[in-house]
Formats: C-alpha cells, sequence, structure tokens
C-alpha cells in the first residue's frame, strides 16, 4: 500500500528541490529566493515530470506569510509604526493610486473595461510581504528608520488590500455567499447604504480588530506567555508562541475580515511588549524559515514560461508598471516628505515586486468575471519576473547610493519646488575612545557584559544594530554606535586600532566570524573574546582569529565540577572569570 499522500510529497519535493537549487543560486552568488522559484517552477503544471499539489502548497505558504510578519510584530512596537505613519499611510495611498492608474492605462491599450482596469491595476499595486520582508532582513534593514517606513508602508497596503477584496465582488454584485464580505455586505444592504456602506462596515471591523489588540490582547498575550515560561516547559512555550500566531491571524480573518499577515502582525507587535519577546522570536524562526521557502515554490508553480512567448509585449509592459513604475511614485513620493535619497531608493527598490495579495485578487477578479484569463496571466508573468528581478534591484539601488554619497561634496542637484532636501544622516564619527573593550550586540549577554564594564568604571563602546536596544544602553549611559557590526564601515567607528579587548557577544556564529576576522585584520594584538553554542562554531570563531571562545554548557560543567571538587566556590551563575569576572 502506498501511504505517500499529496501533502507528504508536497512537503519533501518542494523542500528538497528548494535545497538542492536554493544551494546553486547561493553558490553563483546570486540570491537563494531564485532557486526556490526555479524549484516551483520544476514541481509546477507547466513543466514535464512530477507536479506537486499547488492547493496544499499554497495553503503551505500561508503559514510561512504568517510566521514571518509575526516575526516582523515582535520587532515593532505600536510607538515604531506612528512614528513612520505620516509617510507610510499618505505614501502608501499616493503608490496605490499611481499604480493603479498605470495599470488601468495598460488595461485600456489591450482593451478591457474600466472595472477590469481597475482591479488589475490593483493587482500591480501592492507589494509582496514575504519577499519585502526577506530583502530586509538579508540587508539587516528592519530596525533601521528605512525598514521601518518599508513595513509601514506595508501595513497599510495590507489594510487597502482588504477593502480591496471585498470592493471587488461588491462591484461585481455578487451575493456576499459568493466571495463578498458576508456581514458588511449584509449590513450594509439592510440600511441601503450601497457601496459607501460595504467600506465603512469593512473599516469598523479593522479598526474594531486594533482596538481589540491593543487593549485586551497587549494585556492577556505577554501575561499567557509569561505563565507559560514558568512552567519551565519549553516545549509548551514554544507551543504557545505557535497558538497566538496562528490563532490570532485566524481569528482576525474569520472574525474581522482582517488578512492572516495583518492579524499575526498585530499579535507580534502586542507579544514584542514582552521580556520574552527574543526568546518567542527564536522559538519560531526554523518553522517561519522552512515555511516562507514553500512560499517561493509555490509562486513558482503558478508562472507559465509560455506565456513569455505568446505575450512577450504586454508581460514587458506589466514588468515595466511594476519595476519602473511604482518604484518612481515610491521615489518621488519619499522625497517630496523630505526623506534622504537613501531611504527613498530603499523602499522604491522593496516595492519593485508584487505577490501573495495580487494573485489572490486577480483570482477572484476572474472568478467574478471582472478580469479575463489574460490579465490573470499577465499578473502571474509580472509577479515571477519581478521576484526573480527584485534582488538585482536593491544592487542598483545600493550603487546608487554610493554615487550619491559621493557626490555629496559637490553642489547639489536643485530640488523640486517648495521641497527642502533633508541632508543624508552623517555616517557616525569613529569613537575617541582608547584602551577600551568593544561590545558587539547587546542582547542577554552583551547587557549583562556592558553592565560588568560599567560598573567596574572600564571604557567601552557598544555596537548594535536593534534601535530599540541602542536606545536601552544609551540611557544606561553607554557610547553606542547603530548598525550590523559586520559592515566594515560600522567597525571601523569601533576604534580597534586602539583598542584593549573585543567582545562578540552576538549568537549568529557566520556573522561572529565576520567581525572577528576583519577585527584581526585591524588589529593582531587585540584580545578577542567570543560566544558560541556548538564544538563546530567555536573552531570557525577560533579559525577567523578569537582567543577565548565561551560555551555555555562547558562554564556549567566547569562550575559543577568546581564545587563537586571542593575548590573555591564557583562563580556566580552568569560570571566569566576568564574576562576580569565580566558577565559574558
Amino acid at each position: 500500500m502506498n501511504h505517500v499522500t499529496p501533502l507528504i510529497s508536497t512537503i519533501v519535493v518542494g523542500i528538497g528541490l528548494a535545497f538542492i537549487f536554493g544551494t546553486l543560486a547561493a553558490r553563483l552568488r546570486i540570491s537563494p529566493l531564485i532557486g526556490y522559484l526555479v524549484a516551483g517552477i520544476l514541481v509546477g503544471p507547466h513543466s514535464p515530470g512530477f507536479v506537486a499539489d499547488q492547493a496544499f502548497a499554497s495553503q503551505l505558504a500561508e503559514i510561512g506569510v504568517i510566521l514571518l510578519m509575526f516575526g516582523v510584530g515582535l520587532h515593532f512596537s505600536w510607538k515604531d509604526l506612528m512614528s513612520v505613519g505620516a509617510i507610510a499611510v499618505p505614501g502608501a495611498i499616493a503608490q496605490i493610486a499611481v499604480a493603479t492608474l498605470l495599470g488601468w492605462g495598460l488595461a485600456t491599450l489591450l482593451g478591457w473595461g474600466l472595472a477590469a482596469g481597475m482591479v488589475f491595476g490593483l493587482a500591480l499595486s501592492v507589494a509582496s510581504t514575504v519577499v519585502l520582508l526577506r530583502a530586509l532582513q538579508e540587508r539587516r534593514l528592519l530596525d533601521t528608520e528605512r525598514g521601518r517606513i518599508a513595513v509601514g508602508w506595508l501595513v497599510v497596503e495590507d489594510i487597502a488590500m482588504v477593502l480591496a477584496l471585498v470592493l471587488v465582488p461588491a462591484i461585481a454584485g455578487v451575493s456576499p455567499d459568493d466571495g463578498g464580505d458576508l456581514l458588511a455586505m449584509r449590513l450594509s444592504d439592510q440600511f441601503n447604504l450601497g457601496l459607501a456602506g460595504v467600506i465603512g462596515f469593512t473599516l469598523a471591523k479593522v479598526v474594531a480588530f486594533v482596538v481589540l489588540m491593543m487593549v485586551v490582547g497587549r494585556r492577556v498575550i505577554p501575561w499567557m506567555l509569561h505563565f507559560m515560561a514558568h512552567l519551565g516547559n519549553r516545549e509548551l512555550f514554544r507551543l504557545a508562541v505557535l497558538a497566538v500566531a496562528l490563532g490570532v491571524a485566524y481569528g482576525a480573518t474569520v472574525l474581522f475580515g482582517v488578512s492572516l499577515a495583518l492579524g499575526a502582525f498585530f499579535a507580534g507587535m502586542v507579544m514584542s511588549e514582552s521580556e520574552l519577546s527574543h526568546q518567542a522570536a527564536q522559538e519560531t524562526l526554523p518553522l517561519r524559515d522552512a515555511f516562507a521557502v514553500l512560499f517561493f515554490v509555490s509562486v513558482g508553480m503558478l508562472f507559465d514560461p509560455g506565456e513569455l512567448i505568446r505575450n512577450p509585449g504586454p508581460v514587458a509592459a506589466v514588468l515595466f508598471i511594476i519595476l519602473i513604475g511604482k518604484s518612481a511614485a515610491a521615489f518621488l513620493i519619499v522625497r517630496l516628505f523630505r526623506h534622504p535619497p537613501g531611504t527613498a531608493l530603499t523602499i522604491a527598490a522593496s516595492l519593485a515586486q508584487i505577490g501573495e495579495f495580487s494573485f489572490i485578487l486577480a483570482e477572484i477578479g476572474v472568478r467574478q468575471g471582472i478580469l479575463p484569463e489574460e490579465a490573470r496571466n499577465l499578473i502571474l508573468a509580472g509577479a515571477i519576473l519581478s521576484i526573480l528581478i527584485n534582488p538585482l534591484a536593491f544592487v542598483v539601488a545600493d550603487r546608487l547610493r554610493d554615487r550619491i554619497e559621493e557626490k555629496k561634496v559637490q553642489p547639489s542637484v536643485a530640488e523640486p519646488d517648495g521641497v527642502e532636501a533633508e541632508p543624508e544622516p552623517e555616517p557616525e564619527p569613529r569613537t575617541e575612545l582608547s584602551g577600551h573593550v568593544v561590545v558587539i550586540g547587546s542582547g542577554v549577554v552583551g547587557a549583562h557584559v556592558a553592565a560588568a564594564l560599567r560598573g567596574r568604571a572600564m571604557p567601552y563602546l557598544v555596537i548594535e544594530e536593534s534601535m530599540s536596544r541602542a536606545e536601552r544602553m544609551r540611557e544606561a549611559g553607554a557610547e553606542v554606535v547603530v548598525g550590523n557590526a559586520a559592515d566594515p564601515k560600522v567597525l571601523d567607528t569601533a576604534n580597534l586600532g586602539e583598542a584593549r579587548q573585543l567582545v562578540v557577544a552576538i549568537p549568529q556564529a557566520f556573522e561572529a566570524g565576520q567581525v572577528v576576522q576583519q577585527a584581526r585584520a585591524a588589529n593582531p594584538s587585540l584580545e578577542i573574546v567570543a560566544r558560541a553554542y556548538s564544538d563546530a562554531e567555536t573552531e570557525h570563531l577560533a579559525e577567523m582569529g578569537a582567543d577565548l571562545i565561551v560555551t555555555g554548557t562547558r562554564e556549567v560543567a566547569r562550575a559543577i565540577v568546581m564545587r563537586l571538587a571542593h575548590q573555591e566556590d564557583p562563580p556566580p551563575p552568569q560570571a566569566e572569570p576568564g574576562f576580569y569576572g565580566a558577565f559574558i
């Protein structure tokens, strides 16, 4: 008897091929996302051989979207969201309007009607949640101002798409059971409010969900997390985190008509107020990455390469709207809000693609008879190609930003009338400290190290990429450089040539190795202390040039052996005698 089900086959083949082609892409120094998309194309219905179950793949991909947005919410606060609202709300609305008009113009040239053109344009206006967030994460931009603006922009787009998914069936004149919002459409019919009533009731449901999360959720969810942590069962803690992420996302969709992604984002944002939010993020990380990979596989399955041969002109036009039209609109909008060119370029590159909401909108449009089949095929082709090209958009944006920075000393070009340019943020100056200790990362380990150094009145500097952690360290009196320590420009600000010691307290062994290698090259006599979780990580860091690598398991074992041998009292649980008693 064959016990292999379509679900198991889809997961095994999808992840297996994604691993193979993702590895090949990485070896070729291109984004692994391209390898995942190629894997999807190979198991899709438009390629010979094995065909994975597309319905299962799409549902598994939704779990990836939920966990990804939940993880973003864990690093985002209500204050962060409000801080970028002034640009994210009008900017996203204006960008959606411009892209929709461009799509409507192309639809008119193709001979489609007004309703078809508007739905087609909306489908081309909204960026993929997964692609945008993965791009920001890979470039360590989520905790920067550019990252916060992009995420805020994304939240506004999600809310706009919630409205769009409700309005399409309403415009088509279908009944609630045929795809409309059941509650909003029935209430609107009951009070004879028409389309305005549908919009109003839908917005009211979104507001009700946000209020519920801010008033009730921010009290209940952190309390539940602390309660589960006090039970001391890691398995139950992990289940609690997943139950909150999936449960809130599902409840938001079923009860309030909010998208799964938006529901998960607010669940993570509420949980971020707990001191255990960092641990919660670590618990969901493996599942999040695995299901996010399946998202790209499911997208690749939708692609029909024959569409490029049948309709090369329309496909090129769609791609132009996504890559050039949307990006140019976003760039100009951000500049009009007086943000620096570097920020505008990052936002523009982030939005130069479309994804999951576009697929859903296209499917509903075709099902309701608004969009022709050709429109859905063009949207799918545009999505696949834009996702493939998106890493290149970031490369172009980075090079343009570098050129702009090089020309800072030259007279600047005239700004649009009435707009005063906001100067590019100046790079962090090199510290004037000498004989100091440089601490990389201010999580649990790094914060203890900094506290011990502060208690001993030793000069020290902290490099931290999280803005919230950096602010906490500044409030404690530390000199802080905000940025990724693996970036040579950021590391140079620490004045390693005159430093006494370097403590690499970040848990990521690969990045830690990069920091150690650069630090050793900058100062061969520098004493470097690093942390590791395994023998493989210890060996890697030693090869990079670390002098002392501390592993938690070995330090626990050493303390136990010292006690059993009736030697001197062991140091406090968090102390590392090898570093002048500083907390490691």
